[in-house]
C-alpha cells in the first residue's frame, strides 16, 4: 500500500483531534478526504507527511514509516497545505529552483522547465508570484508538491478561492498527476470530489465514519435511507400521508409532488401505491432517488 494509516490518535491538551483513525490507499488511487471543519482532516494531513507527530498508531509510505524526525521520507510526499505558503517576492522559476536545491536535485533546472510545461505556468515563470492570479499561486503549489517526483500526493483544499474556469482547470491537472501518483485530496467541494475521485473517506470529530467507492457512500451503505419521488394526480391529505408506516419525512415540492424519505429498512413505494388506491390518487410518478454524497456528508457529520 502507498498510504497505511493505523490506529492514528491525537490529543490537543484535552480535545481528541483524531481518535484511533486507520486506513490504507493503494499505489495511483486519487481518494477525496472529507469532514467538517475542525473533523481533523488537516491534522491527519500533517501527520501523514511528517510535519505532525501523533501520540498514538503509526502511518507508513510505501512500506517506510513516517516520523518528524525521518526527514527522508518527505522525499516520497509532495504536500500542498491549504493555506498555500509561498516566497512572493521571488520570481516563480526562482522559487521552484529553490525548492528543488532543497531536494538537492541533480537535474535541478530539468526538472523546474519539466514542472512549468506541466502545471501551465510557461507564460507566468519570470513574473514575480505576488504579481500572480489565485489560480497561478495554486499552479506554483502544486508545481513545488510535485517538482521531486514524490509517489504520494498529499493536497489540503487546493482549489479554495479559485473561480469556474481556475477551478476546473486545476482539477484537469490533478487528474493528470494522478495516472501515476497517489493522490489524497482534502476538500469542501462534493462535486470536485464527484468529478475526479474513485474512492470517498469521511471523518468526524476525529473519527473516521464512512469509507468506500462513490457508488457505495451514494448507494446507503453507510447511511440507511430511502427517498422517493411521488407525484399524484392532486393534492393529497398531508396529514394521513405522514401517517404511511415506516415514512420518516415528507418533503413536499408542490402541491401534488413530495419526496418521501424511510429509514431504508424497507422500500415505501408499495405504501405509497396503496396510499394512492385507499384516497382514490392517480399516480403520476414514483421513483426512488439516489442519495447524493452531499446528504450522505451531512447525514453522517451532523
Amino acid at each position: 500500500m502507498a498510504i497505511s494509516v493505523t490506529q492514528v490518535s491525537k490529543l490537543y491538551g484535552t480535545q481528541k483531534a483524531l481518535d484511533q483513525v486507520s486506513f490504507e490507499i493503494g499505489t495511483g488511487e486519487l481518494v477525496g478526504f472529507l469532514g467538517p471543519n475542525g473533523a481533523g482532516k488537516t491534522t491527519l494531513m500533517k501527520i501523514i507527511t511528517g510535519y505532525l507527530a501523533s501520540d498514538a498508531g503509526s502511518v507508513s509510505i510505501n512500506g517506510e514509516l513516517v516520523e518528524t524526525k525521518n526527514v527522508a521520507i518527505r522525499a516520497q510526499i509532495g504536500y500542498l497545505p491549504e493555506n498555500n505558503p509561498l516566497y512572493t517576492d521571488l520570481y516563480v522559476r526562482e522559487y521552484l529552483e529553490m525548492v528543488a536545491g532543497f531536494y538537492r536535485l541533480q537535474n535541478k533546472k530539468e526538472q523546474v522547465l519539466k514542472m512549468v510545461e506541466l502545471t501551465g505556468l510557461k507564460d507566468e515563470q519570470h513574473k514575480k508570484i505576488k504579481a500572480l492570479s489565485k489560480g497561478f499561486r495554486q499552479r506554483v503549489g502544486l508545481a513545488q508538491a510535485l517538482i521531486h517526483d514524490p509517489a504520494v500526493l498529499i493536497l489540503d483544499e487546493p482549489t479554495t478561492g479559485l473561480d469556474p474556469n481556475q477551478l476546473e482547470e486545476i482539477r484537469q491537472l490533478i487528474r493528470t498527476i494522478s495516472t501515476n501518483k497517489t493522490v489524497m485530496l482534502s476538500t469542501h467541494i462534493m462535486q470536485e470530489v464527484e468529478a475526479i475521485c474513485s474512492r470517498v473517506i469521511i471523518v468526524n470529530k476525529g473519527i473516521l465514519v464512512a469509507d468506500g467507492s462513490i457508488n457505495q457512500i451514494k448507494g446507503g451503505q453507510f447511511v440507511q435511507k430511502q427517498a422517493v419521488l411521488v407525484e399524484f394526480d392532486k393534492s393529497p391529505n398531508l396529514e394521513e400521508l405522514r401517517k404511511i408506516h415506516g415514512l420518516r419525512k415528507v418533503q413536499p415540492i408542490n402541491a401534488t409532488t413530495f419526496i418521501a424519505e424511510s429509514d431504508g429498512r424497507s422500500d415505501i413505494r408499495p405504501a405509497l401505491f396503496h396510499f394512492a388506491v385507499d384516497n382514490q390518487l392517480v399516480l403520476l410518478s414514483l421513483k426512488e432517488q439516489q442519495q447524493s454524497l452531499e446528504n450522505v456528508f451531512q447525514n453522517l457529520t451532523r
